[in-house]
């Protein structure tokens, strides 16, 4: 399956699994390790592994942690279309996963990706794709976001289908601005979270009232399974029982999922399926590494 557009942050993870609680001012054992990371690569990634050919568009520094990551994906099968920045360091998150049960929390430098604008949206790269994936991030930080904006109107000018995950509930600070960014995109694609961020509420129900603004919502909820939302109504599948190791990426897994599924005109309860399934695979760490 070709041409999957996937905009958004591409950089390295400092992932430490803490072997007990963070004591401040203190020390803590952890296993350590260093990984491609950021929720466009993470996503690229697992379209790759499911079979769809992805191009991801990020701006990363002029430095080693850019050259690896950019060799890492393009010899994992995902084509970059990169800036390169000349002043800023690419991306660097430090990850903390609680050992007791896989949840993760993040210290984020977008570095690099912060500076991510619309000239780096080149409309050539658009040409013969079907669909570009949004991250949030981009959307939530002011200086990126203008870069967001241009690329959703990009696509929408080719012809493409668009969807878009908020990512971080934390930063959605102006509700009604961020759904008017992305009006009118095929696919909102939010967790509980953020589902509570722009509506209010955790409830699937809730979606409904995001269908004036967007086609359809996808919504993920660890646990208690997936959903789409749309005007034909509500359509849910459980959650694949997963022991979870390390939560990050697992929002960026299943998007790759639905999206491959949704482009192959599978039905919505299969659509679903496969989200889930990458997602379970991702907390297992069983999934793609860049």
């Amino acid at each position: 399956m070709t041409g999957v557009i996937v905009v958004g942050d591409a950089g390295l993870d400092v992932v430490a699994r803490l072997a007990g609680p963070v004591v401040h001012g203190g020390d803590v054992r952890a296993g350590i390790r260093f990984t491609g990371g950021g929720s466009g690569a993470n996503t690229a990634l697992w379209l790759r592994a499911c079979e769809v050919e992805p191009t991801l568009v990020a701006r990363i520094g002029d430095d080693a942690g850019g050259r690896l990551i950019r060799s890492e994906l393009e010899a994992a099968g995902v084509r970059c279309a990169f800036t390169v920045d000349p002043d800023a360091a690419t991306c660097c998150v430090v990850v903390l996963v609680d050992s007791a049960d896989g949840q993760r929390s993040m210290l984020a430098d977008r570095g690099a990706n912060a500076r991510f604008s619309p000239a780096d949206v080149d409309s050539a790269v658009l040409a013969g794709a079907r669909h570009l994936h949004l991250s949030g991030y981009v959307l939530l930080d002011p200086s990126s976001r203008p870069a967001g904006i241009a690329s959703l109107a990009a696509a929408k000018e080719a012809g493409l289908t668009t969807s878009v995950d908020p990512q971080a509930a934390a930063h959605i600070k102006d509700p009604a601005a961020f759904l008017d960014d992305v009006r009118g995109v095929d696919l909102l694609m939010p967790n509980s979270e953020e589902l509570e961020a722009l509506t209010g509420s955790r409830e699937v129900s809730a979606a409904k009232s995001l269908l004036d603004v967007v086609g359809s919502v996808v919504l993920t909820a660890g646990m208690n399974g997936a959903s789409w939302v749309d005007g034909d109504g509500v359509t849910s599948v459980p959650a694949e029982p997963a022991d979870c190791v390390d939560s990050t990426g697992a929002g960026d897994a299943f998007d790759a999922g639905v999206l491959s599924a949704w482009l192959a005109d599978e039905s919505t309860v299969d659509i679903l399926r496969r989200g889930v399934s990458c997602g379970a695979r991702a907390v297992r760490k069983l999934g793609p590494q860049p």
